[in-house]
């Protein structure tokens, strides 16, 4: 990117910024909804769900900062069609600002909420009794594997956001995020479920990140012996990298083919 193209995609995320600012309501539901959902799984159901050498919190903290990364691509759909619904997108196309600044700044205002996101489940996960005996430089490069996880799902966001337009269209993404969660292995492993539908948990992106972090974490977890268990960090790296190549030119030529 030239510097005239990132400053203009620093002036675009400092907008979303300060509209956030104003509605700091929405931004607290939204960043402790894992929160609740740890406070539910761990405390309700936890009794009744056995993880091989360890507990089941220890097994549910890693696996819900891996959904964080797709509760907040449902948030970035939501907010891109309600920027498109309102105008907003076609004002600043109007302007002499390249497609990579614009897209560029909506990912970084996405992934800096993320980045919250992501402390604030760490702290939460501390205070419930969750460890990481796997060391500092392990702990970082599990909570990178989620950043880069988030920063894929950003661009489908981005993506599906200017395909949909109207925010009511995005119900349809925000129902889907939900199936998409629990076919995984963030709650329970893919080897409980029936053969099939384990065999399509596994293939999951969500999966191979979940597994991943554990890994590094030095967590608990299934062993099931597959090969996407035993290459779950490469797997991890590997599904990003896929969903970024597919969606970030796909949202580019979205974004450039408005109002055509």
């Amino acid at each position: 990117m030239t510097a005239h193209t990132l400053r203009d995609a620093a002036t675009l995320t400092g907008r979303i910024l300060r509209h956030w600012r104003r509605r700091p309501g929405s931004i607290a539901l939204g960043l402790l909804f894992p929160v609740l959902m740890v406070l539910v799984f761990g405390y309700l159901f936890g009794g009744a769900m056995a993880v091989p050498d360890g507990r089941y919190l220890d097994f549910l903290v890693p696996g819900m900062l891996v959904m964080s990364a797709l509760f907040g691509f449902e948030s970035l759909v939501v907010a891109v069609t309600a920027d498109n619904a309102k105008g907003v997108t076609e004002r600043v196309r109007a302007m002499p600002v390249t497609t990579a600044a614009v897209l560029a700044g909506r990912v970084t205002a996405d992934l800096l909420n993320a980045a919250v996101g992501i402390a604030v489940m760490v702290v939460t996960g501390l205070l419930v009794g969750w460890t990481a005996p796997g060391g500092v430089p392990a702990a970082v490069a599990a909570i990178g594997l989620v950043v880069w996880l988030r920063f894929a799902f950003a661009w489908v966001g981005v993506y599906l956001g200017l395909l949909l337009g109207a925010p009511e269209s995005a119900v349809a993404v925000q129902v889907l995020v939900w199936p998409a969660g629990f076919l995984s292995s963030a709650f329970v492993s893919p080897a409980t479920m029936p053969d099939w539908l384990g065999a399509v948990a596994a293939g999951n992106p969500l999966s191979a990140t979940a597994t991943a972090v554990r890994e590094l974490f030095g967590n608990p977890g299934w062993h099931d012996g597959d090969w996407a268990s035993g290459h779950a960090v490469a797997l991890a790296l590997l599904w990003p990298a896929v969903l970024t190549a597919v969606f970030l030119p796909l949202a580019a030529r979205r974004y450039r083919a408005l109002g055509r």
